[in-house]
C-alpha cells in the first residue's frame, strides 16, 4: 500500500489549519502522500476512531468469504454490556452483519463491535490481537489497540498518520461509505425496538462530499475525527485528534478539506488488482503469471500543473513455486522526469512447480515448436 514518495511538494505557504488539534493529517487517499501535517506521529488515544480498524476486519472477512452479509450474530452478556455509544444489543439477540455494521458506522456501536469481533474470532482479545497484527502489515508504528470499540483503556493509542493510513485501508472496500454516508435511518425498522440512528459525523450532512468515516470521544482522547471527502475522483482524507469541541473539529477539518481541494487534485491510475502484464515462470506448470497491483495507483498534482505521466512496468524472471500475491516486480510512476510513486506488482495467482514428467513435457513441446511454445 505504501509509495515510495510520502510527502507531496507543498505550496510554498501552509497554513496553520489545524490550530487547535493536538495532531493532524491530511491525507491524499489515491497516493497515501500527506499534504498537510502537524504532530502527525504523536501517540495518543484514540477514542471511537479505533472503530475504523473493526470495520475493515469485517469488511475483509467478507471478502475473504468468512462472513455474508446476511449472517446472523448473536450478542453474548458481554458485548451487551459494554455500555456508552451503543445500539442496545440484548444478551441473546441475534442481528446480521450488515446492520451490526450500520450500527458501527452510523451510531459508533460499542456493543456491536464485541458482538462482531466474538463471532469472527471467539474472544474479543483474539479479535484484538488480529487487528494489532494488521496494524504493523499497514505500517502503523504508532498504534496499539487492547479493544475493538476505543472505551479507555490502558495502552490503547494510535497517531493522526496512522488513523489515516488505516482509513486509506478501509476505503479500498468502496461498499463502506455506504454505511458510513448515512446520516440517519432506522435499526430494526418494523420489530417491537425500532431505533433511530444519527451519524455521530455531522459534516455527512453539511459537507458537500464528505461520505465518511468515523468519529472519536473521550475524556481522555477529546475531540477526535477522521472524515473523507471526495470531489471530481478526488478523494481525501482529514484526521484530527483532541480537537477541544465538536465545533472547532468540525470547522478544523471543514478548513482542511477546503485547502486540499483548493490546492490540489487527485486521480487513480489503477485500482488495486488491475492486470499490469504478465511475468515469466521457470519451472512452473505455467511458464507465465498475471501480475496485478498490490494497492491503488494514483497521481497526485498541485492545481493548474501538467499531469503528464507515463508508467514503466519491471518484472523480474521468477522460478516457481509462487504463491499469490507474491512480489514479482514492480510498477513506477514518472512524472517530469522523475519517479513519483513506485507500487508492488504480484501474482495474481499460485503457481505450483513442475513434476518431472512436466518439466519433460514442456521441453519436448519446445523441441517440436522450436521454441514457440513460449
Amino acid at each position: 500500500m505504501n509509495s515510495t514518495a510520502k510527502s507531496a511538494p507543498a505550496p510554498a505557504s501552509v497554513p496553520d489549519i489545524a490550530k487547535e488539534a493536538r495532531s493532524a493529517v491530511l491525507m491524499d487517499a489515491a497516493t497515501g502522500k500527506v499534504l498537510y501535517e502537524k504532530g502527525a506521529h504523536k501517540e495518543l488515544p484514540m477514542a471511537s476512531i479505533t472503530k475504523i480498524m473493526t470495520m475493515l476486519l469485517t469488511v475483509e472477512a467478507i471478502d475473504s468469504g468468512r462472513l455474508k452479509w446476511t449472517d446472523q450474530v448473536k450478542t453474548s452478556e458481554y458485548a451487551a454490556s459494554m455500555g456508552g455509544s451503543q445500539i442496545f444489543l440484548e444478551p441473546g439477540e441475534s442481528m446480521s452483519v450488515h446492520d451490526m455494521l450500520k450500527g458501527i458506522a452510523v451510531a459508533s456501536a460499542n456493543d456491536a463491535c464485541v458482538a462482531i469481533a466474538e463471532h469472527l474470532d471467539g474472544s474479543e482479545e483474539a479479535f484484538v490481537a488480529r487487528m494489532n497484527q494488521r496494524a504493523k502489515q499497514l505500517g502503523m508504528d504508532d498504534t496499539h489497540f487492547s479493544n475493538c470499540n476505543g472505551l479507555p483503556a490502558p495502552n490503547h493509542y494510535s497517531s493522526a498518520h496512522d488513523i489515516a493510513t488505516m482509513s486509506r485501508a478501509l476505503l479500498q472496500h468502496p461498499e463502506i461509505t455506504k454505511f458510513t454516508s448515512i446520516y440517519s435511518d432506522y435499526l430494526r425498522k418494523g420489530s417491537a425496538r425500532p431505533l433511530w440512528l444519527v451519524n455521530t459525523n455531522k459534516l455527512v450532512r453539511f459537507y458537500d462530499g464528505v461520505d465518511g468515516l468515523k468519529t472519536g470521544f473521550t475524556q481522555e482522547a477529546k475531540y477526535c475525527l477522521s472524515a473523507t471527502a471526495q470531489k471530481s475522483g478526488f478523494r481525501v482524507i482529514a484526521v484530527v485528534m483532541g480537537e477541544p469541541k465538536p465545533k472547532v473539529r468540525n470547522a478544523e477539518v471543514t478548513g482542511m478539506l477546503n485547502w486540499a481541494f483548493a490546492n490540489y487534485t487527485s486521480k487513480v491510475l489503477y485500482p488495486a488488482g488491475h492486470v499490469m502484464g504478465q511475468a515469466k515462470v521457470v519451472k512452473g506448470v505455467k511458464d507465465k503469471v498475471d501480475v496485478v497491483t498490490a494497492a491503488p495507483v494514483g497521481l497526485l498534482t498541485k492545481r493548474g500543473e501538467d499531469g503528464a505521466y507515463r508508467s514503466e512496468v519491471v518484472l523480474a524472471k521468477v522460478k516457481a513455486p509462487i504463491v499469490q500475491g507474491q512480489k514479482v516486480g514492480e510498477l513506477k510512476v514518472v512524472r517530469q522526469g522523475r519517479v513519483v510513486s513506485t507500487v508492488p506488482l504480484v501474482a495474481k495467482v499460485s503457481v505450483k512447480r513442475a513434476n518431472f514428467v512436466q518439466g519433460f513435457g514442456k521441453t519436448m513441446k519446445k523441441v517440436i515448436t522450436f521454441g514457440a511454445a513460449d
